[in-house]
């Protein structure tokens, strides 16, 4: 299973990004999805996550309001639409895939929940 995530790059504050995560090599529709950041100097920490059938969402405090997971089976995408950016949002974001049986949700903002992980994209937000 592979992971790309693209849609990264310089932005301003107020600016707005969207990433994209392709998924390849597996069943798309099994996995929960989750997008994680890393800023400089810092732990890995969570941003959102989306159950395999898009229904359920769950987003971090520090952006709630802000930024929108979704995800489009079909195209075995799952995407992170941020708005109103902030300098503190800049880091290296990572798209994961938790894969879980059918009857399971596969919503988690554990890290060690997920098997598999993009190679990330750079988010920058200048002031």
């Amino acid at each position: 299973v592979q992971l790309q995530a693209s849609g990264g790059g310089l932005v301003q504050v107020g600016g707005s990004l969207r990433l994209s995560c392709v998924v390849s090599g597996g069943t798309f529709s099994t996995y929960g999805m989750g997008w994680f950041r890393q800023a400089p100097g810092k732990d890995r920490e969570f941003v959102a996550t989306i159950n395999q059938n898009g229904g359920i969402t769950s987003h971090s405090d520090s952006v709630l309001g802000r930024f929108t997971i979704g995800r489009d089976n079909a195209k075995s995408t799952a995407f992170l639409q941020m708005t109103n950016l902030k300098s503190e949002d800049t880091g290296i974001y990572y798209c994961a895939a938790n894969e879980v049986p059918s009857w399971r949700t596969g919503l988690s903002i554990q890290g060690k929940d997920y098997e598999y992980w993009g190679q990330g994209t750079q988010v920058t937000v200048s002031s």
